[in-house]
């Protein structure tokens, strides 16, 4: 996956044979204006993502999870796929829709951050 393929604000920010990491407009939020941890991500990763610390490689018949996250400890659900294959496509729908404005990430929390969101409504078009 290349940046040039991503929907409008992503970029792929770091890839390995089994994780793929996506953000949504480095440039913004860059810790500067917001803390680092604030950038949107979305994780494309063979295992699932709360297997045991210590235990970072996953079986070879384990499923690819698809996940988005706006903190460490704020995300979606986490989707699986059979294959990377299949994995990536919803990634790429994810990200589209994310900056659609047709994610609601407002649920997703439960101390709300209202500039953050304000600047999130800003970019994605809500």
């Amino acid at each position: 996956m290349t940046d040039e393929e991503l929907p409008e604000g992503w970029r792929v920010w770091n890839e390995e044979s089994q994780k793929l990491i996506l953000t949504y407009r480095p440039d913004v939020f860059n810790s500067d204006a917001y803390p680092a941890p604030c950038l949107p991500t979305i994780h494309i990763r063979k295992g699932k993502p709360s297997r045991k610390p210590g235990r970072n490689t996953p079986a070879p018949d384990a499923s690819w999870y698809v996940q988005l996250y706006l903190e460490p400890d704020v995300s979606m659900s986490a989707e699986a796929y059979d294959s990377r294959e299949e994995a990536e496509p919803a990634a790429h729908e994810l990200a589209a829709q994310f900056s659609d404005g047709k994610i609601d990430y407002r649920e997703l929390y439960q101390v709300p951050r209202e500039a953050y969101f304000d600047k999130l409504d800003e970019l994605t078009g809500e």
